[in-house]
């Protein structure tokens, strides 16, 4: 299958909370970093998911905010940090392509943020993604 979300990390889920309708999982991704999905539990049962078990974690550019360091009190769960390898902009939007640990991230945000955040090619920033805008497939 292929997919339009550009924001595909393998790793291994660690850990399942399960709630009333919803349960958070966590994710070694193959890089070492850890990163949080909140997702229903159907779909835990749809995907057959365990500790151990292999999957991507799926994440549209969109979803993917940008910082030039960690923050700290923030309900985001997950903050990867990485450095920006690219930046393409357009009239309004601008796509920053990030490597980290074991891959790379996409992030689609407005070319005001951009040029607010001092983004160029060799800049440290950290991704963040809230834990609902994580989807998981199985590999």
């Amino acid at each position: 299958m292929t997919l339009s979300i550009r924001n595909q990390l393998p790793g291994t889920v660690t850990a399942i909370q399960p709630g009333e309708a919803m349960a958070t999982v966590k994710i070694r991704l193959d890089g070492g970093q850890d990163l949080t999905a909140a997702i229903t539990l159907d779909a835990v049962r749809d995907l057959g998911l365990s500790e151990g078990a292999t999957v991507r974690a799926l994440v549209k550019s969109t979803e993917v905010s940008l910082a030039t360091a960690p923050i700290d009190r923030v309900s985001i769960r997950n903050q990867l940090p990485g450095t920006v390898t690219g930046i393409a902009s357009g009239a309004a939007m601008a796509t920053v392509r990030i490597s980290i640990d074991g891959g790379s991230v996409t992030s689609a945000i407005t070319k005001e943020s951009a040029t607010d955040l001092g983004l160029s090619t060799g800049s440290p920033v950290v991704a963040l993604i809230k834990s609902t805008e994580v989807a998981l497939a199985t590999v």
